[in-house]
């Protein structure tokens, strides 16, 4: 084998247990088969400011390893739903704090591709929650696939 060994393409995949990111997932699966590229499924956590840190008198908000832990499970349930374990597609999943947007973009940095599900909202909602997927497609610097709802 050459001494610079050949490394594998790399296709990063949002999950966030949504029937889009579902299909997303599914849809990386089988384009790993045909390339034999490895998967990172990545779910990004945070605690939404509507939240706070803060708390409230009538309930405390959830702690920083609580929604860890809520995206652990997540991302774990998304990839025993879709995984073959007789396949030959290798899955890792990533669990990361941040924004969406943010983190799924860093982790595709230097990916051969970006897969993320998109929701299929529409004007006001768009515009006010903005839309990851919009967001990565205007500042990934690869290729990304969108599968719609």
């Amino acid at each position: 084998m050459p001494a610079e060994q050949e490394q594998k393409s790399r296709i990063v995949v949002g999950v966030d247990g949504s029937e889009p990111a579902q299909a997303a997932l599914r849809w990386a699966v089988r384009q790993a088969r045909l390339t034999g590229a490895v998967i990172d499924a990545v779910t990004a956590w945070e605690i939404p400011i509507a939240l706070g840190r803060f708390g409230s008198a009538r309930s405390a908000p959830p702690d920083d390893a609580q929604v860890r832990q809520v995206a652990e499970q997540t991302a774990a349930e998304a990839i025993e739903a879709v995984a073959d374990p007789a396949d030959a597609v290798q899955i890792r999943t990533q669990v990361r704090e941040g924004n969406a947007a943010g983190v799924l973009l860093a982790a595709a940095d230097g990916a051969d591709l970006l897969v993320v599900g998109n929701r299929g909202r529409g004007g006001f909602a768009r515009a006010l929650l903005g839309s990851v997927s919009l967001h990565c497609v205007q500042y990934a610097h690869g290729s990304v696939v969108v599968i719609r709802a």
